[in-house]
């Protein structure tokens, strides 16, 4: 997977994943960490105290587009965990973390027989045992990012000791590598309860992601064709032949107004020229939540598909356009439905970091009335019909 989270200058904003089944989809067993522990308070006589201030590092790298309509952070939503030892501890301490890693017993080692390498998103830890460089932890992608030149390790008795300074001082860290289990666990004290809606050309794999992103994050899955077929007594096929695709998708509008309100849920919305969602002037209660737009592509690389991604954002007549994160699959397997979630809530977590605002902002936008004005809301008692302009918006 590969990300790209956007400006919010204008609230108008898209972070694209690019998927491609050749990738290895990420699996419990490659989870380098177990629930954190504490870390224990006994006096400690430190040795080979050590700081990576002095080395040079790559830095997490910031790219505008042209128009200044985007700007693009890459890095993989996937974490390739690579680990020697799973006997470890991992405490958030707010403004920092620390990773404690136990070294093998009976041996003495000196500073010169660790490595450790550390960028703003990434960490290597290595040992040299019997003239062999064993990795120790390493991944591509942790929780978030750090400050590189602040990372200090040292050796604790029989512990290797990694403290790095978080960036985001604010954001509780549940693991120290972006998983499954942490992306889950970390979002919820981002969404604060906002809703998640999955749209796309598919309804099957709206409703095979929509399920995963729902186990996960302990939200109510809903279904807008079980419910609909539910309410009308038919098959979304049937009923298209009897009354339409305008109908239908009348409909699956009026089922999301009543579920614009609710909180704590994942809604998987249908597909096709008869879902609501593929309509540009039904996205009235659609912004009430964060939109995941997954959508199969040719690409096949990550540049094509962002590229891609901006083209499709700039075709305003699309309604998926609208959306807040888009995942671009390069083919489809019901078994990889996890991967694809994963990889949203990756999107999610970047765009909700870039404006810790917006959930806030979802909030009061279904408290007026989902009146249509995202994202610029206008005040109370704002009527859409008689809109000249004029009036200000909150910020």
């Amino acid at each position: 997977f590969e990300i790209t989270p956007p400006s919010m200058a204008a609230l108008s904003s898209s972070a694209t994943i690019f998927y491609s089944p050749s990738l290895t989809p990420f699996t419990a067993s490659q989870r380098s960490l177990s629930s954190p522990t504490r870390i224990r308070s006994s006096p400690r006589v430190l040795r080979g105290f050590h700081s990576l201030r002095n080395r040079e590092f790559h830095r997490f790298s910031q790219n505008v587009t042209a128009g200044g309509r985007f700007n693009s952070f890459s890095c993989n939503c996937l974490s390739a965990v690579s680990t020697t030892t799973l006997d470890y501890e991992f405490t958030d301490g707010g403004k920092e973390v620390e990773l404690r890693l136990r070294l093998k017993t009976g041996e003495t080692l000196s500073p010169k027989d660790i490595s450790v390498d550390a960028d703003g998103t990434s960490l290597a830890v290595k040992e040299k045992r019997n003239g062999l460089l064993i990795t120790l932890l390493e991944t591509n992608q942790l929780f978030e990012k750090i400050m590189p030149s602040e990372t200090i390790w040292y050796i604790d008795e029989d512990q290797l000791v990694v403290n790095m300074k978080k960036v985001d001082g604010e954001l509780k860290w549940p693991d120290v590598v972006e998983s499954w289990e942490s992306l889950t666990a970390g979002m919820m004290q981002l969404l604060k309860g906002a809703s998640i809606y999955v749209v796309g050309d598919s309804t099957e794999i709206n409703q095979k992601v929509c399920r995963e992103l729902a186990v996960g994050l302990g939200y109510s899955p809903l279904d807008s064709m079980e419910l609909l077929e539910s309410f009308s007594k038919q098959t979304i096929d049937s009923w298209i032949l009897a009354e339409g695709e305008d109908s239908v998708a009348e409909a699956e509008s009026s089922v999301l107004e009543s579920l614009s309100s609710h909180v704590r849920t994942v809604v998987s919305t249908l597909g096709g020229k008869h879902g609501a969602a593929g309509r540009a002037d039904k996205w009235r209660h659609l912004y009430s939540g964060f939109t995941v737009w997954v959508s199969q592509t040719e690409a096949t690389d990550e540049e094509s598909a962002k590229e891609e991604a901006r083209r499709n954002k700039q075709e305003r007549e699309i309604g998926y356009s609208n959306a807040d994160v888009v995942v671009k699959l390069q083919g489809w397997d019901p078994t990889h439905a996890k991967s694809v979630a994963q990889a949203s809530l990756s999107a999610l977590k970047q765009l909700i970091i870039s404006d810790k605002g917006l959930p806030g902002k979802k909030s009061l936008y279904i408290r007026l009335g989902c009146r249509g004005d995202w994202p610029n809301i206008k005040p109370p008692g704002w009527d859409p019909s008689s809109d000249t302009g004029a009036h200000p918006s909150f910020s």
